[in-house]
């Protein structure tokens, strides 16, 4: 396989989108993301009514076309509000059920622990996600390190094919096992950083290249470089099923965030738009120009700004839910996106 073929170690490289689209997806504060196309609504909105013809006092007289928008924003409101109610619900169930349920939950956890206090080769391995991966990526990268050092002790000053290829594996892999444990460095559960980090180990790509070398240096490698190997990739595949528990935990803290924020944000919401259907009925009502634009304009440009809150909110959101599980919907050594590849794939 040609470097060209290798895809690369960070989630930005490897998508291929603007590093701008994707920080405003996935890493940009959700409040940003939510006030970002509020004040493209609102700046719009002013523009419009500044530039109509017809301006928007006149056609209010005449058809009471603000009414009527604001009636459709308190039945989308009250809607969106009943959906999150849903939605919380449904993250929630997860968390409850009998005795027997919490028991095999517990004893799941406990034996994925053990296991990976076993593959790691330590006492004990931290609590808190971000430290647990932690661990974990520097756990890999001691083994990459010894995998490399028994190739060293085997052929002694002589350089072999086997062992440039090994060597140039293990460099990758430990430098972004390197990378990732640096990203997580002081970092708490419930901020996107943890996740985002985890997703920076593109240890998919490391499964497959061990695999391939694994298999095709098989005669040229020691019987100790082997087993070094082979607990090497054993390992990577626990890192998979660790990425996968830690984002589904993160997936429902961020719904809990989520039908939070529009619980608050729904109420002003709700206020406004309940506000301009029984008070601003008349435009005359609302006199005068700021800047030079009817103050009509920036009423309810304001007013129809504040109404979308909640579904801004949850726009952002569920933007980010759906990009990091659109990136993730593989679990191992498989790759759901288009990779160029200068020479076809060894299948023997």
């Amino acid at each position: 396989m040609s470097d060209g073929d290798e895809p690369s170690n960070t989630m930005r490289d490897r998508v291929g989108e603007s590093r701008v689209k994707l920080w405003l997806l996935m890493d940009a504060n959700r409040w940003f993301a939510t006030a970002l196309p509020l004040a493209l609504v609102f700046v719009t909105l002013v523009a419009l009514g500044v530039a109509d013809p017809a301006p928007i006092r006149g056609s209010w007289s005449l058809k009471d076309p603000i009414e009527t928008a604001f009636q459709g924003f308190l039945t989308a409101i009250i809607t969106g509000v009943t959906l999150v109610v849903t939605i919380n619900q449904l993250v929630l169930s997860q968390e409850l059920g009998p005795l027997g349920d919490q028991r095999e939950r517990m004893a799941g956890a406990m034996e994925f622990r053990e296991d990976v206090e076993e593959v790691l080769g330590v006492s004990a391995v931290p609590p808190e996600p971000s430290a647990f991966l932690r661990a974990f990526t520097e756990g890999i990268r001691e083994r990459a390190n010894g995998l490399s050092e028994t190739v060293d002790e085997t052929n002694g000053e002589s350089t072999t094919e086997s062992e440039a290829v090994v060597h140039e594996y293990v460099d990758g892999l430990a430098g972004n096992a390197t990378e990732v444990s640096d990203q997580l460095e002081d970092e708490q559960f419930g901020t996107f950083d943890v996740l985002f980090a985890a997703l920076n180990f593109n240890y998919s790509w490391k499964i497959y290249e061990g695999r391939r070398i694994r298999n095709k240096y098989a005669d040229s490698l020691s019987e100790r470089t082997r087993e070094e190997f082979d607990e090497l990739l054993e390992t990577l595949k626990f890192f998979g099923p660790t990425r996968e528990h830690f984002k589904t935990l993160y997936f429902q803290w961020e719904l809990i965030n989520l039908s939070r924020t529009m619980l608050y944000t729904s109420v002003p919401a709700l206020i406004v738009a309940t506000a301009m259907i029984l008070y601003a009925d008349n435009p005359g009502s609302i006199q005068g120009f700021t800047a030079g634009v009817d103050n009509v304009v920036w009423v309810v440009s304001s007013a129809v700004t504040v109404a979308l809150v909640p579904f801004m909110v949850l726009l952002s959101y569920v933007l980010r839910i759906a990009t990091v599980a659109k990136r993730t919907l593989s679990i191992g050594p498989f790759i759901l996106r288009s990779v160029n590849r200068s020479e076809d794939l060894e299948w023997e």
